[in-house]
């Protein structure tokens, strides 16, 4: 079976492109101009993967990620004319998986669309045992479901703060450095700041007020097991 993107771009020319050039590999695409339409589709069909633009008519990108988010993990690509940090921060914050700077290149979208659809196929539940748990003092994740729980409470999480949160428990007490965490959780190919990797962190710790994830100064961060000492 094909795989699916939702393109939500108002630019027609734009959206006429990236749209050959992901049907060219083989990809289902069915593409829209507004945000409110890509949420029909959303609650309808449910894409695999949205490339999604910010600046839209109506609802703005940033709106239609949050709102995905509150449902599901699925790869969001945001691709936008907005280059400044401040803006690729948001858009990371809000859920999207990835950030492309318009003008980009349609190779290099379609090459990190083919990457986000490898990992959303392989993180899918049914190719998981409901035994693949991860425990570290009162947090347990599920990682055939992708969900976190912390004190006996489900928390919502994004999938970056999942994986963020996967990686430090499957190794208790092992320190991180910043680059490795921007590496394993980002992918090699990311180029923002490391400055994403305390961000995440700050969200995670707003999210699990005693979780022991402790900042390693100058370095990095290490999930701390309460029982064992330095």
């Amino acid at each position: 079976m094909n795989q699916f993107v939702g393109l939500v771009e108002d630019d027609p020319n734009i959206r006429d492109i990236v749209e050959g050039y992901l049907k060219k590999e083989g990809l289902k695409v069915t593409a829209v101009e507004t945000a409110e339409k890509a949420w029909e589709i959303f609650e309808s069909e449910s894409p695999d993967l949205w490339v999604l633009d910010i600046m839209l008519p109506g609802m703005d990108g940033y709106e239609f990620c949050k709102k995905v988010r509150e449902s599901s993990q699925v790869p969001i690509i945001i691709i936008s004319a907005k280059d400044e940090e401040v803006d690729k921060i948001l858009g990371l914050e809000l859920g999207g998986d990835d950030y492309l700077t318009k003008p980009f290149s349609p190779r290099e979208l379609v090459a990190r669309v083919k990457r986000h659809l490898k990992r959303w196929e392989v993180m899918q539940p049914e190719q998981h045992s409901m035994e693949d748990r991860i425990e570290s003092g009162e947090l347990l994740l599920h990682e055939g479901e992708r969900r976190a729980y912390f004190q006996d409470e489900e928390v919502e999480v994004t999938t970056k703060e999942f994986e963020m949160l996967r990686i430090l428990a499957s190794q208790v007490n092992r320190a991180f450095s910043r680059e490795e965490l921007l590496v394993k959780v980002w992918g090699e190919d990311y180029f923002g700041s490391d400055r994403a990797v305390d961000d995440l962190v700050k969200r995670l710790r707003k999210k699990m007020k005693q979780l022991p994830l402790e900042t390693v100064w100058g370095y990095g961060y290490r999930l701390r097991d309460k029982g064992q000492s330095s």
